[in-house]
């Protein structure tokens, strides 16, 4: 799909000369970053193949942080770059020096959580003039743990989501993709050759029902579980969805932490979780906020898309750096939960224990044969 709203950038940019290596990259507001990124490591996503890795290591694609750049960095290679760069193609003999048309290296991606996709973004930060003329992006459900061999069998039918398109250096190159299928894995292409810094995938978890209907007991707020936030009143320092990634938070901005209110009012997230649920017992973890957590926290839910918010779990106070459990009074069925914090602060962490109900586990059941799973 072309989308006329997003900037797209080619050619080569100018060659480093000192300072800041970002002050010219080339980026862009896409439409789609909000939503939760599938090829996230903490969600257990992985470059498991690459044809070619000459210059710089394929797993690079997926480091959380933005690439940076060291002019004097060099080993045995050459130029050691953070990113997945392969070496220059050549043609078959001097007469034919140049790569053929459909000369290109690959890599093989495995999402963190099978899911939708709305938009990918291939950054060639730092490659000025050694990244490819054009990328392609092409997805596909293979269920299980499928190895690379597996994923390159002649009967795997590829679906394309981004045709070949020519891209440009030390630029964030994004597009939108209109596929309303679930997706477990990717195979990134670079025609003919060349180098990307970073990849993001950003989409919609799409859980398989039976999993969750054998687990029972699940965190319904869980991204992995099909859990996403909706609205959130701040992201000043870091990003509500950072609340609903797996594990303990590690870091300070691991977490979600708001700047600071100078008024009388309070900050907040909504979730939606996968589908109707029964929720009995919550978590509100503030680890690695020690004097910036939340002073208080409340919780209310609603069930649907409309009506009005009920509290179940009144204004608690928060300690810093403690994970607090909290075991309701009865199941409470939910579609979208909302946990305020009061006055600002921040929240590493929220787990919502329960099950699916009936109607949800239906609901969820019925849309993942809608997407092809």
């Amino acid at each position: 799909m072309t989308d006329a709203s997003i900037p797209r950038f080619t050619g080569d940019a100018s060659p480093y000369g000192g300072g800041d290596p970002y002050a010219d990259h080339r980026t862009a507001d896409f439409p789609f970053t909000h939503l939760v990124d599938l090829a996230d490591r903490r969600l257990g996503a992985g470059v498991i193949a690459a044809n070619d890795e000459f210059f710089a290591e394929r797993e690079n694609l997926l480091i959380r942080e933005r690439a940076v750049f060291d002019p004097e960095h060099f080993g045995h290679k050459g130029k050691i770059m953070d990113g997945w760069e392969t070496r220059r193609r050549r043609g078959v003999s001097a007469a034919e020096p140049h790569p053929t048309a459909d000369d290109h290296d690959w890599a093989l991606v495995r999402l963190g959580a099978p899911g939708v996709i709305r938009g990918i973004v291939l950054d060639t930060a730092h490659f000025r003039g050694n990244y490819p003329q054009a990328v392609s992006v092409e997805a596909v459900l293979l269920p299980g743990s499928p190895s690379p061999e597996d994923l390159l069998a002649p009967d795997v039918k590829w679906t394309t989501l981004v045709p070949r398109t020519a891209v440009g250096g030390h630029a964030a190159n994004g597009f939108a993709v209109d596929a309303e299928q679930r997706f477990t894995h990717l195979r990134v292409n670079q025609h003919p050759d060349g180098g990307i810094a970073r990849l993001r995938v950003y989409g919609e978890v799409a859980p398989d029902p039976a999993w969750l209907g054998a687990l029972g007991t699940f965190d319904l707020a869980a991204l992995e579980n099909g859990g996403q936030v909706e609205d959130a009143s701040d992201r000043f320092y870091s990003p509500a969805t950072n609340t609903i990634q797996p594990g303990r938070s590690r870091k300070m901005d691991d977490g979600w932490e708001t700047r600071r209110r100078r008024d009388k009012g309070n900050d907040w997230i909504s979730y939606r979780l996968a589908a109707q649920s029964g929720i009995r017992a919550v978590e509100i973890d503030t680890a690695y906020l020690k004097g910036n957590s939340a002073g208080w926290a409340s919780l209310s839910v609603r069930d649907g898309e409309g009506g009005d918010w009920t509290e179940v779990l009144p204004r608690t106070r928060l300690q810093p750096d403690t994970n607090h459990r909290f075991v309701l009074d009865g199941t409470v069925r939910a579609t979208h939960v909302r946990v305020d914090i009061f006055p600002d602060g921040g929240i590493s962490r929220l787990r919502l224990y329960g099950s699916l109900t009936d109607e949800g586990a239906a609901a969820l059941a019925a849309r993942h044969r809608e997407l092809g799973g």
